[in-house]
């Protein structure tokens, strides 16, 4: 994983074995194992409307990207995703 030297206990989901699983499950491993979800995908938000947070979600609007680019703004957003890690009035932090 290109960015363990910043978020050290980070994973994915092919890692985890939840790869085919469905975001619902996701969510669940997330939540049950303290994880912030990342994604490009507005689903995981749309989920924390309805189930409340933990977890959080790191939500990448922009839009086709490769993976050195979202690396990048991970990098470049690290004191943000601290900030929402902190924030126990916040769920969702949108990355451009």
């Amino acid at each position: 994983m290109l960015i363990t030297d910043l978020y050290p206990e980070s994973t994915y989901v092919l890692k985890v074995g939840l790869n085919q699983s469905q975001d619902i499950d996701v969510w669940e491993y997330a939540k049950k194992n303290d994880y912030i979800i990342v994604s490009k995908d507005a689903d995981f938000s749309e989920i924390g409307l309805f189930r409340g947070f933990p977890p959080k979600v790191v939500w990448i609007r922009k839009g086709n990207c490769s993976t050195n680019e979202i690396e990048n703004i991970l990098r470049r957003d690290y004191r943000l995703v601290e900030e929402l890690q902190k924030n126990d009035d916040a769920g969702v932090l949108l990355l451009y």
